[in-house]
């Protein structure tokens, strides 16, 4: 179906949504045309539309590869499409956050990463901070997880010099092909709190976010698994925001837009934030840190690592266009070690655990378990 006619080609026979006015209605002169809103003229908006200190386009956009500028996106906007298309994030579909093998309505890393980015977004709104960066650090912030959540890390730490950390490797190698803005970049890098601060307050935004909604959320997800009961929240978290996720959120977001509106300064009010991190803390004594959770990172390390040190004893088997180039890679090298950690850390959790039962013979009554397996 090729569409329908009119002045210019219709998606819908009765489409009568416009932008501007139509040739010959209004003003004779006219073309039919609005001014186009590219990225020159938006980036000039910025000037007046943002706070003094959120982060204008103008000016910025340095890549570690210097390309044109986009006529119709800036830089940010550019950044945020691409991770958006990225291999990476796709993949982040078939990531564990809390559960591996996550049931039908528990959260998955994309999932996380589209609900922080709702959360930092809001935020970012209400402060007038550059949304598009905002968006962006928070789309890609996870994307250097590996399969299996936070115990990937554990997994593959003794392969990489100075440690795995999720963060860094998500913004220098998983999304390094993506030829990222240093502001994008530094924000995806920093937005763990144990990593230095982000140097925008755009990418601080991510990092409350980032803290908000996975407490929330995973809270939620272990309610609904019969893991935890709602009335099991800390009082301090119960009287400030209630047991429903929805006024949770609200609490948080408006702890952190209050407090930077205030002094100016990214943060969170203080009554709330004894209340986020309570309820963090009771996230990591019955979710996190129960017995059949580390029992499951125990079982996803063990398989991590074998097929880390299965790939860099044969890294031609890579054949992953995400892993470094393996053409001329000795078997056992530092370099078929790179190329291996690379290729592990970018699997889902099913084809990692698929490949570990089909090329390491793999009892699959070892593999990690959802919480209905």
């Amino acid at each position: 179906m090729a569409g329908y006619a009119g002045p210019v080609r219709l998606a819908h026979a009765d489409s009568h949504a416009r932008v501007g006015p139509a040739p010959g209605k209004n003003d004779p002169a006219a073309p039919g045309t609005t001014e186009p809103s590219g990225r020159a003229e938006r980036e000039d908006l910025e000037a007046s539309l943002l706070a003094p200190g959120a982060t204008r386009a103008d000016g910025a956009g340095r890549r570690a590869v210097a390309e044109d500028a986009d006529p119709w996106r800036t830089c940010f906007e550019r950044d945020r499409d691409r991770i958006l298309h990225a291999t990476a994030f796709r993949r982040l579909a078939g990531k564990t956050q809390v559960f591996v093998f996550p049931q039908d309505h528990q959260r998955t890393r994309l999932t996380h990463a589209l609900e922080v980015t709702q959360v930092a977004s809001a935020i970012a709104r209400a402060c007038r901070l550059n949304l598009a960066l905002t968006e962006a650090i928070a789309l890609g912030h996870d994307c250097g997880h590996g399969p299996g959540g936070h115990a990937s890390e554990d997994a593959l730490d003794p392969y990489v010099r100075d440690g795995f950390d999720h963060a860094p490797w998500g913004a220098h190698v998983s999304l390094a092909p993506l030829n990222l803005c240093a502001e994008t970049v530094d924000g995806v890098a920093n937005h763990s709190w144990s990593r230095p601060a982000p140097s925008t307050p755009e990418g601080e935004v991510v990092s409350w976010a980032d803290r908000i909604a996975y407490v929330c959320h995973d809270w939620e997800d272990a309610v609904a698994a019969g893991i935890v009961a709602p009335h099991q929240l800390p009082p301090a978290v119960r009287s400030l925001c209630g047991e429903r996720r929805s006024h949770q959120l609200g609490a948080f977001i408006g702890g952190v837009v209050s407090a930077t509106l205030r002094t100016g300064q990214v943060g969170m009010e203080e009554e709330t934030a004894e209340a986020l991190a309570a309820f963090r803390t009771c996230n990591y004594e019955r979710i996190y840190l129960r017995e059949a959770s580390l029992r499951q990172g125990d079982a996803v390390v063990a398989v991590l690592r074998a097929l880390v040190e299965h790939f860099s004893d044969r890294p031609h088997l890579i054949t992953d266009g995400a892993a470094p180039e393996v053409d001329d890679v000795v078997a056992g090298s530092e370099d078929a070690i790179r190329a291996a950690v690379t290729y592990v850390a970018g699997m889902t959790d099913r084809f990692a655990f698929r490949q570990a039962v089909a090329l390491l013979g793999w009892e699959p009554s070892k593999l990690p378990a959802g919480v209905d397996g």
